[in-house]
């Protein structure tokens, strides 16, 4: 059995990712449209509308870090499973199915990395920038960094269909395009 402390830091570990992802995915504060000659700022914490004729409003997101940090989130809770399996496999508490499922787990997930890591390498060669592809269960989340930023319904179902081929026909595919800076 775990001891205590491990049991602690693994929770913290999730703890931080999860509070790490939810603000990655959360919205930007601000939007901006623009109204004739000046920008309308509109604040989601105010109710107002604010008229400003030089204004600026960047809209660039940092879709580099952000895919590197989403990666990097993924491969440490990878990591930090296939420990806690690895640990499970090497113990001598558990019976021996018990490490043989601990084991195919560790085998699966290793299938999927080179599953998604071969996806993002084959979108990247159909001529898009970048590519981040993540699983859950039986659903595949694609999400693709553009270089025009022209998104057809046949790109996407090219990469629908790519998705589906290599991770299997019953596996629900979503795609979201990026806009490259």
């Amino acid at each position: 059995m775990l001891k205590k402390q491990t049991v602690w830091l693994l929770t913290m570990i999730g703890l931080v990712v999860v509070l790490s992802v939810y603000y990655v995915m959360s919205p930007t504060p601000q939007t901006a449209v623009t109204y004739e000659d000046s920008e309308v700022v509109s604040s989601e914490t105010e109710d107002e509308w604010v008229f400003e004729d030089d204004i600026e409003v960047s809209t660039e997101s940092a879709n580099e870090d952000l895919f590197n940090v989403l990666r990097m989130e993924v491969q440490d809770e990878r990591s930090a499973l296939k420990e806690q399996l690895t640990s499970k496999v090497a113990s001598a508490d558990f019976s021996a199915s018990e490490k043989d499922e601990a084991y195919e787990a560790m085998e699966e997930l290793n299938r999927l990395e080179s599953k998604e890591k071969l996806i993002e390498t084959m979108i990247r060669a159909m001529g898009y920038e970048d590519a981040l592809v993540r699983t859950d269960d039986q659903r595949v989340l694609i999400t693709v960094k553009s270089i025009d930023n022209e998104h057809s319904k046949e790109a996407a179902n090219e990469l629908v269909q790519l998705g589906r081929r290599e991770m299997g026909e019953n596996t629900f595919v979503s795609v979201m395009f990026e806009p490259a800076e």
